[in-house]
């Protein structure tokens, strides 16, 4: 018995790993860099998840990451509101019905995660961008959403 879950074990591990087409993970690190410039979302996807992995080492307090979903029109509006309600709001203003999806800002080795609701929140043809709302980090930390 002992030699089967062997082979068997040795086989699984073997196999390929495949991702899920319903979630995606990003990186920020302490360029100041995203490592995914454009997501596509399946139409297929009843919900989607982004996972937010700060691969950095400084502190939120200096350069926190966070990963924010709007409508690429209400972006600009989005980031510079977010600045203004501070750290303790992970830059992100209370209630604001405009971000459709964020994570919580992350200091180094942080990771975060949000689960968007496809069809609720998401229209495809729509243009999507998601952004950094630490002050100065949208200028790089920004790239774009949308259903395919």
């Amino acid at each position: 018995m002992f030699r089967f879950a062997a082979i068997a074990a040795a086989v699984v591990m073997s196999m390929p790993a495949f991702a899920d087409e319903c979630s995606a993970t990003v990186e920020g690190n302490d360029a100041m860099q995203y490592n995914v410039k454009s997501i596509d979302v399946p139409k297929s996807c009843k919900s989607f998840t982004v996972t937010l992995k700060h691969v950095g080492k400084l502190p939120k307090a200096s350069m926190g990451h966070n990963w924010v979903l709007a409508k690429t029109a209400d972006a600009a509006a989005v980031a510079k509101d977010g600045i203004a309600a501070g750290l303790k709001a992970d830059y992100i203003k209370a209630g604001d019905p405009r971000v459709i999806a964020h994570t919580k800002m992350l200091g180094g080795g942080e990771s975060d995660s949000v689960t968007i609701d496809v069809a609720g929140k998401l229209k495809a043809g729509e243009p999507y961008e998601y952004f950094c709302t630490f002050p100065g980090h949208v200028a790089l930390m920004k790239g774009t959403l949308q259903i395919k």
